[in-house]
């Protein structure tokens, strides 16, 4: 049996969020650490790193690049995803189903069929040996992923985050071997890190809620081959660290979110939840401006309105890839960049959603920045298994 199908086998039980499953030995003496509290106060390098007490934890990288020798846009993705299965407690050895390590990689060129994407699963026992290099899996101490050949890893850099991220898709034609310097401290989503997911649940019970932090405008340079052909490239990058007890409330079937770099080098956030009816169940999000003055949005403060549509002709699903984005920070307007950016990951994480490079506008029509538009829950109720 490969590997893979070895996986697919642990998924309903690994990715039923909100269903109780219990903590693995392994992880329990971590699980209270990892709980999602609103009196957490976030502490790095340590929460850098995995906290695999959690049910389901992301890091989340998205950029852009224009090679040395010219100047066209590129977008990159690359995410690599734990899910804790709450099953192998009693298994020994290094194949112990603990935990599931998914990762994500997409390149989008702008031009008809420029987006290519790749998706790599493992298992993991949840444990790191400290005799030996990390192989698979996620370490606690510091962000150190590496699923196979793909590997994601922060350092101190004078003070700074260098993020170093590697990775080869020979099946999609391209590599990607980056480096992601940090020019501004790290952005604390919701109320110091704390950012809520839904409205009050029933008494006694906690809301739906992540811990998530961002570090917009990060300084990209590195190379990028596309069919065996390297180039040195340049540019900005933003990434989300986000760690939960729960995908998203029962009520929603998906989500509408964007990270823009702003030109003015602030960063914009946003995002909306959705019933299966198509109605906003939660939103959030938050401005920092260039000075560093943080607003935080509040749900009733975020609004959502599509303007196109695109239908995919592989899975049906038709995603707005226009929208107009009114928050605090102010009425824009998002406009993808290239319409054919969708990602069916159904071989890994069990979904089909749409990533790409957006580029926002203000009012009058002029590039204020870029950065990701994500939507999901298009093609059916987004449900991890």
């Amino acid at each position: 049996m490969n590997p893979l199908r070895r996986c697919m086998l642990v998924w309903p039980a690994a990715l039923g969020f909100g269903h109780g499953a219990p903590a693995a030995a392994s992880d329990s003496a971590t699980a209270g650490e990892d709980e999602v509290s609103p009196g957490r106060a976030l502490a790095f390098p340590r929460d850098h790193g995995a906290h695999p007490g959690s049910r389901i934890e992301w890091w989340y990288a998205t950029g852009w690049v224009t090679p040395e020798q010219g100047s066209r846009l590129i977008g990159f993705q690359l995410t690599f995803f734990r899910s804790r299965t709450g099953l192998g407690a009693d298994l020994p050895g290094r194949q112990a189903p603990r935990q599931l390590l998914f990762a994500h990689a997409a390149i989008s060129e702008l031009k008809p069929g420029g987006h290519r994407h790749a998706q790599r699963i493992a298992r993991w026992n949840g444990e790191a040996d400290a005799t030996q290099p990390l192989a698979t899996g996620a370490a606690r101490a510091d962000t150190q992923l590496r699923l196979g050949a793909w590997q994601l890893a922060r350092s101190d850099d004078a003070g700074r985050s260098r993020y170093r991220a590697r990775l080869a898709a020979p099946e999609a034609g391209f590599t990607l071997v980056l480096q992601m310097l940090s020019t501004q401290p790290v952005l604390l989503q919701g109320a110091q890190g704390h950012s809520l997911k839904g409205p009050p649940v029933a008494a006694g019970e906690p809301a739906h809620a992540s811990h998530y932090y961002s570090q917009p405008q990060l300084a990209v340079q590195g190379q990028l081959a596309l069919d065996g052909r390297a180039q040195a490239v340049r540019g900005k990058a933003w990434l989300d660290h986000e760690w939960s007890q729960a995908l998203m409330p029962p009520a929603a079937v998906g989500w509408d979110w964007l990270g823009i770099n702003l030109d003015d080098g602030g960063a914009l956030t946003a995002f909306v939840l959705r019933t299966a009816d198509g109605r906003a169940l939660w939103a959030g999000g938050s401005h920092r401006a260039a000075g560093g003055m943080v607003r935080n949005f509040a749900a009733d403060e975020v609004r959502f309105t599509a303007l196109r549509h695109w239908q995919s002709p592989q899975t049906g699903g038709r995603y707005p890839v226009a929208w107009r984005i009114q928050t605090p920070a102010g009425t824009h307007e998002l406009q993808a960049l290239l319409d054919a950016q969708e990602l069916d990951s159904r071989r890994s994480i069990g979904a089909v959603y749409w990533e790409g490079l957006a580029e926002l506008r203000s009012a009058a029509g002029a590039r204020i920045g870029l950065g990701y538009l994500e939507m999901t829950g298009y093609v059916g109720a987004l449900r991890l298994g």
